[in-house]
């Protein structure tokens, strides 16, 4: 099997059942009445943290072909939005559910926009996991709170897909930092025009759920650029399950039986598309 491959779907499963873990500190929040505030207390968190590092390594900070790392920082806080509104209302396990229509929505991004080809066995993965989602979502259930999740779905693909536009010679740090700092001018307008009081005990929450998205935000920037999006994007369905461990120990949540028939229609067809990648010269042998 290609170790390119091998490398970037570990990455996207370390990623995304690590993110499990900055959805777990935003379902702690109180509410959802100030998601500019939390996002913008996310954007300091991860500066604080980033701009030692770089600085550390030596990189400069002054913003370089930023074009599409402004596009990337604004659908990341877009992200950060509706993510706050979704899984402060939906159990944990539902709300990652829909989160992960991301790779079907890549999948079909990838092929329109940027020429990939995708299998029909890849192209199969990713319409069994959206079936796996609409049986986990119930869609008599579909409220503004599940359309939010799903705008955070769409965010995801959009920004992983964008990943390809980025300059070749700006490491995983630098664009993590782009990707923060070009999008605080919006977190300022955002909250001022909010106009909430300033809530210092989100502060905590913020940086740790900063620090986790920081960690899961590199290994898509790393995954993405090592192998195709359709071949890989499947990967993050894995971090269900941790979302369901998660939801069940800290959250008293009991997911039904068609969250786990949905789990499996979404977890078999990867482990099977993943093990059918192979380099050419294995066949052979």
């Amino acid at each position: 099997m290609d170790r390119s491959l091998i490398q970037a779907v570990f990455m996207l499963i370390l990623g995304n059942n690590v993110a499990i873990l900055s959805d777990s500190l935003i379902k702690l929040l109180d509410g959802y009445e100030t998601p500019f505030q939390f996002a913008f207390m996310r954007q300091i968190s991860a500066l604080l943290v980033l701009v030692p590092l770089l600085l550390l390594m030596k990189k400069s900070l002054r913003p370089r072909q930023i074009k599409w790392h402004f596009v990337r920082a604004h659908v990341w806080f877009l992200s950060s939005l509706f993510m706050v509104l979704s899984l402060t209302t939906l159990p944990l396990a539902t709300a990652n559910a829909i989160f992960y229509a991301a790779p079907l929505i890549t999948v079909f991004l990838a092929v329109l926009f940027f020429g990939e080809r995708a299998s029909w066995f890849a192209i199969l993965t990713s319409i069994l996991g959206l079936v796996g989602v609409i049986v986990i979502v119930n869609p008599s259930e579909v409220n503004g709170f599940v359309l939010a999740a799903l705008g955070v779905a769409l965010a995801l693909a959009v920004n992983n897909l964008l990943i390809k536009k980025l300059p070749a010679e700006h490491g995983v740090m630098e664009t993590l930092y782009l990707t923060t700092i070009l999008g605080v001018p919006a977190g300022i307008i955002g909250t001022l025009i909010e106009g909430g009081a300033w809530n210092w005990n989100m502060a905590a929450l913020a940086f740790g759920s900063s620090i986790f998205v920081l960690i899961y935000a590199a290994t898509c920037v790393f995954a993405y650029r090592a192998a195709q999006s359709n071949v890989v994007s499947s990967a993050e369905y894995t971090g269900l399950v941790g979302a369901v461990v998660v939801g069940m120990i800290f959250f008293a949540e009991q997911p039904e039986l068609r969250f786990y028939i949905g789990a499996a229609l979404i977890v078999v067809p990867l482990i099977i598309l993943t093990s059918m990648q192979r380099q050419p010269a294995d066949s052979a042998a």
